[in-house]
C-alpha cells in the first residue's frame, strides 16, 4: 500500500508506516496543483494531510481510498467530495486535547496578569510594578467552556487544580441546567474533579457566556458554529471578562469581538484567525490583534512534540488497521443512519452462488442494496444474510428467489 504524506509528520510516524509494510512518499510542501499532480502521479491509495487543503479535483487525480487528518479538525478537506466518491476521511480525535488545553490556560494566564504587557515593558526598559499589580486571580472565579469534547476534559481538569468553577454548554447536554451528576462526570473522565470544583450545565451558549468571567471555545466548526460568538453572546459577558479561542477562528465574529474589546473592556487571547496565512511563515495583518488587550499566538495550539507524536502514532494505526482489515477507526463521513427502509433475511446454505442469484433478483426489481452482511454458522454449512434495501421487496419477488435455488432455505422481511 502506497501512502503520500503531503505535510510535516513526525519520523517516527513515517517509520511506523514503513514498519506497517507500506510505501511511504513524503513531500512535506505539497499542496495546490502540486498536490494534485502527486495524487496522480504517486498512484497512492493514502493521504496524510495535517493543515494542507484537500479539494475535489484532488479526488479525482488519482486512486485515493483514505485520507487521514493528521489531527483533529478536518475542515479543510473536502469531505462532502470524499464521500461522492467512496474515500473515508478519518481523522486523530483528542490526540492533541492535552497541548490544546496547556496552551488555553497559558493565554488565561497571561490575560489576568497581563504577562505579555510585562515583558514588553520591561524590555523597553520601563519598571511598573504599580500598573501590573493589579490582577483579578483566577481562584474561585468561573471558566464557561463551548464544547464538550477531548479538549473541554483537559480544561476541566487544570480548571480543578486553579479552583476554577465551570459552566459548560455542549450539544449533548443542550437545553439542560444543572450540575454535573457524578456518573455523567465519571463517563466524561472528570470525576475527580467534581470533588473540588463545581461543573454546572448550560442552556445555551449565551447562558455560558453570561455566567463566567472567561470565556474559552472548543467547538469544531460547523455549519451551525460558524461565527456563533457574535455580537448577541459577547453583549451577555460581563465587564472586563477574558475570552480565548484556541478552536477555530471562523467560530467568532471578528468585527463584533473588535468592538466588544472597545465598548466592554474585555481581555481577548486568539490562537486562531478567520484569516490565516496558508504557510508556515508569511505576513499577517488583523486589526484585532492591535488593540489594547488582545494578545495572539500563531495557531500552535496542537505544537508541542508530544501531541504530535501522539498524533503521528494514531495515524500510523489508522493506516495500519485499514492495511490489514479493511476497516477505517475514527471515520468522519459515514451515514449516521442507513438509508435503508427494509431488511431481507435470507438463510442459505454457505455454497458459491447463492448470494449472486439473490442480489440478481434485487437488481432485476430495481432494489439497492445499502448494507450486507453475510454470517456463517458453525461448520461453514449455512449461513444467514442480512441485505439492507431502499425498497420493500414484494411477496412475488421473494417467491421467485426462494423456487430459484434449492440453496435458499428461508426468506424473513422486515421493516426498518
Amino acid at each position: 500500500m502506497k501512502v503520500l504524506v503531503a505535510d510535516k509528520f513526525e519520523r517516527s510516524g513515517l517509520d511506523g508506516l514503513e514498519a506497517a509494510g507500506c510505501e511511504v512518499v513524503f513531500e512535506p510542501d505539497l499542496a495546490g496543483e502540486g498536490l494534485t499532480r502527486a495524487i496522480a502521479t504517486s498512484l497512492a491509495e493514502v493521504l496524510v494531510v495535517r493543515s494542507t487543503a484537500v479539494t475535489a479535483p484532488m479526488l479525482d487525480a488519482g486512486r485515493l481510498a483514505l485520507i487521514v487528518r493528521a489531527g483533529a479538525g478536518y475542515n479543510t478537506i473536502d469531505v462532502a467530495a470524499a464521500s461522492q466518491r467512496g474515500i473515508y476521511v478519518s481523522n486523530c480525535p483528542g490526540r492533541n486535547a492535552i497541548a490544546v488545553a496547556e496552551l488555553a490556560f497559558g493565554l488565561i494566564l497571561a490575560l489576568d496578569r497581563r504577562i505579555p504587557d510585562n515583558v514588553a515593558e520591561l524590555r523597553a526598559g520601563q519598571w511598573n510594578k504599580k500598573a501590573y499589580s493589579n490582577a483579578r486571580g483566577l481562584c474561585g472565579r468561573t471558566l464557561g467552556l463551548l464544547g464538550g469534547g477531548h479538549i473541554a476534559r483537559e480544561m476541566i481538569r487544570r480548571a480543578a487544580a486553579f479552583g476554577l468553577n465551570v459552566v459548560l454548554w455542549s450539544r449533548r447536554f443542550a437545553g439542560e441546567q444543572r450540575a454535573l451528576t457524578e456518573s455523567e462526570a465519571v463517563a466524561f473522565g472528570v470525576a475527580p474533579a467534581l470533588g473540588q470544583i463545581a461543573v454546572t450545565l448550560a442552556p445555551t451558549p449565551g447562558d455560558v457566556a453570561a455566567a463566567a468571567d472567561i470565556l474559552s471555545m472548543h467547538l469544531a466548526l460547523a455549519p451551525d458554529t460558524r461565527q456563533l460568538v457574535n455580537a448577541e453572546l459577547l453583549g451577555r459577558m460581563q465587564w472586563g471578562a477574558c475570552f480565548v479561542n484556541t478552536a477555530r477562528g471562523e467560530l467568532v465574529d471578528h468585527a463584533a469581538l473588535a468592538e466588544a474589546v472597545r465598548s466592554r473592556g474585555l481581555r481577548v487571547a486568539l490562537d486562531v484567525f478567520a484569516a490565516e496565512p496558508s504557510a508556515g511563515t508569511g505576513t499577517f495583518s488583523d486589526p484585532l490583534i492591535a488593540l489594547p488587550g488582545v494578545y495572539g499566538t500563531h495557531h500552535i495550539g496542537a505544537s508541542t512534540d508530544q501531541a504530535q507524536e501522539a498524533i503521528a502514532a494514531e495515524t500510523v494505526r489508522i493506516v495500519r488497521c485499514y492495511k490489514e482489515t479493511g476497516k477505517v477507526p475514527n471515520v468522519v463521513n459515514l451515514a449516521r443512519r442507513s438509508p435503508a427502509t427494509h431488511r431481507l433475511v435470507v438463510r442459505h446454505r454457505d455454497r458459491p452462488g447463492v448470494l449472486a442469484h439473490v442480489f440478481a433478483h434485487l437488481r432485476e426489481a430495481d432494489l439497492n442494496v445499502q448494507e450486507t452482511e453475510n454470517i456463517v454458522f458453525e461448520g461453514a454449512a449455512a449461513a444467514v444474510a442480512r441485505i439492507n434495501l431502499d425498497g420493500a421487496p414484494a411477496p412475488e419477488l421473494c417467491d421467485r428467489i426462494a423456487a430459484g435455488s434449492a440453496d435458499v432455505l428461508d426468506l424473513q422481511v422486515i421493516a426498518l
